[in-house]
């Protein structure tokens, strides 16, 4: 049966925006399918290519935009207004919408998707998450049979490329986010990815994804990957892990506890062997095992085969139902193995002492590393801890931060120790791994 082409208007053209044309342009075959008529960008003089087909209109007037009755408006402008605004309009006129805006889904997509339903338009967003790899795709369409437990990956590409440039070359965090920055990984204000913001708002729209949930971005602790030191991988390796980055969220009896920030994860597993700007998400399901996605997480050619992949299906699946994000219910973490590095001037008792705090809260100690060559006025230590509630375990910290041997505050980290996306038990080096003990 022979439709008519989906008529699209492009909100931004930045670079996603410019990527998602540039394939339409250079695809003409999918011109039976989608077909490009107005791109708004303010200053819009300045952005007009001359590579664009002369019908497309080129406007800085967002009610024009809207005045045509587009069938579908690609988002891709970024921020949570007046992108929000927009995006309301769009889909209470019922015209559908495509995304790539992690933000403004991270905290409006409750809204969104029921404005979406109740108007009998469809809010896309695979583009949102992970750029080009087709997550959001995986896991409504091929794990919709499974009863998933838990979403685990590297969600953020420039936190990635730091730790694992790291790993591999023992330079110190601040060369390495100046390289970064010089090469167009990082921002000039890096606190988005470093801080774990921008993978706790990709984790809201997974969750929403996995468990038709909709996790708050104040129910996500966070944690900087800024403390990390060279010393911490020189650790790590002993213990046959590497850091990275990881953003997790896991269903407990209808509750769920989300959490983004470093972690040891074992060298041989997929998100030990992720290199660079990579991003790798598994999906734990109860009957399935795990299943992971991997690939290139940001770019404006992957991010807009996403959103072109979005717009051919609105031409496929017009009356699609809509689906609505209830709250989540909150959880407490569970109880996990920690890695505890210290960095003290040295004297006699801290080991005692340390060991005590832990020990009036019920917390194991695993094991004990000091690694020799490093200076008496700042002698860095790691002790593993057996698994234990991140409660006590802050209680216990809280204490021996007080105490006056430290050089720098006390470092925690949970092990992800479980077999996430494990390939290989044998603790072989991640490539760029330096395989030194």
């Amino acid at each position: 049966m022979h439709r008519k082409p989906l008529r699209v208007a492009l909100l931004g053209f930045g670079t996603v925006g410019s990527s998602v044309a540039k394939i339409l342009v250079e695809r003409p075959e999918l011109g039976h399918h989608v077909q490009l008529t107005h791109i708004f960008n303010r200053d819009v003089a300045r952005k007009r290519a001359n590579w664009m087909p002369s019908s497309v209109v080129w406007t800085e007037n967002i009610d024009e935009l809207f005045a045509a009755k587009p069938d579908a408006v690609v988002e891709v402008v970024g921020g949570v207004e007046p992108a929000g605004e927009w995006v309301r309009r769009a889909l209470t006129q019922r015209t559908s919408v495509v995304t790539a805006n992690k933000m403004l889904l991270a905290a409006h997509a409750p809204e969104l998707l029921h404005l979406a339903a109740t108007n009998g338009a469809q809010l896309r967003f695979e583009a949102a998450v992970a750029g080009g790899v087709p997550l959001i795709h995986g896991v409504r369409e091929g794990l919709a049979g499974d009863r998933l437990m838990r979403v685990s990956g590297i969600l953020n590409g420039t936190s990635n490329y730091i730790l694992s440039r790291m790993a591999g070359c023992d330079e110190p965090m601040s060369v390495v986010l100046a390289d970064a920055q010089r090469l167009g990984y990082a921002e000039a204000d890096p606190s988005a990815d470093v801080d774990g913001h921008d993978a706790a708002a990709k984790l809201v729209v997974l969750a929403g994804i996995a468990f038709r949930r909709h996790l708050r971005l104040s129910d996500i602790p966070r944690q900087s990957i800024r403390t990390i030191s060279g010393a911490d991988f020189r650790y790590a390796r002993r213990l046959g892990c590497t850091i990275r980055q990881i953003a997790m969220v896991e269903s407990a009896d209808e509750a769920f506890h989300a959490f983004v920030g470093p972690a040891l994860v074992l060298r041989g597993s997929q998100f030990g062997l992720n290199m660079g700007a990579n991003n790798v998400v598994t999906i734990a399901g109860h009957y399935g095992g795990e299943n992971s996605f991997s690939g290139a997480g940001a770019g404006g050619l992957a991010t807009a085969v996403a959103v072109v992949s979005d717009l051919l299906s609105l031409t496929q699946r017009t009356h699609e139902r809509g689906e609505e994000w209830p709250a989540a219910r909150v959880a407490h973490p569970p109880a996990r193995p920690y890695y505890l590095r210290f960095v003290v001037r040295d004297r006699p008792g801290i080991l005692a002492a340390i060991a005590a705090a832990l020990a009036r809260q019920r917390i194991n100690l695993d094991a004990v590393l000091q690694e020799p060559g490093y200076p008496k006025d700042a002698l860095p230590f790691v002790i593993t801890a057996e698994a234990c509630e991140e409660a006590p375990l802050r209680g216990a910290l809280e204490e021996i931060s007080a105490l006056d041997f430290h050089a720098e505050r006390p470092l925690a980290l949970p092990m992800l120790l479980h077999p996430v996306a494990q390939e290989s038990a044998t603790g072989a080096p991640a490539l760029g791994d330096d395989p030194r003990p």
